[in-house]
């Protein structure tokens, strides 16, 4: 069953992108996409944890992976 109720939806994402999951990803930090994708790969399928950590990504630096202010390219 999926949830489809945008409260918690909502609660979720800002666990993920401003709580104590944001404490765990480290937002900002090198890696922090990988983090991600390790984290909620506990709990959302391969198919979607990917697009999921780039909107947190976006939504915790304000940029998506690879641009964030302070993120260097290699």
């Amino acid at each position: 069953m999926v949830n489809t109720d945008p409260a918690a939806t909502e609660r979720l994402m800002r666990y993920w992108a401003e709580g104590e999951g944001a404490a765990k990803i480290q937002w900002g930090v090198p890696g922090d996409f990988d983090r991600c994708v390790v984290e909620l790969g506990k709990y959302v399928g391969p198919r979607i944890v990917k697009g999921l950590c780039s909107n947190l990504h976006e939504r915790a630096t304000g940029a998506r992976p690879g641009h964030a202010p302070g993120e260097q390219h290699g």
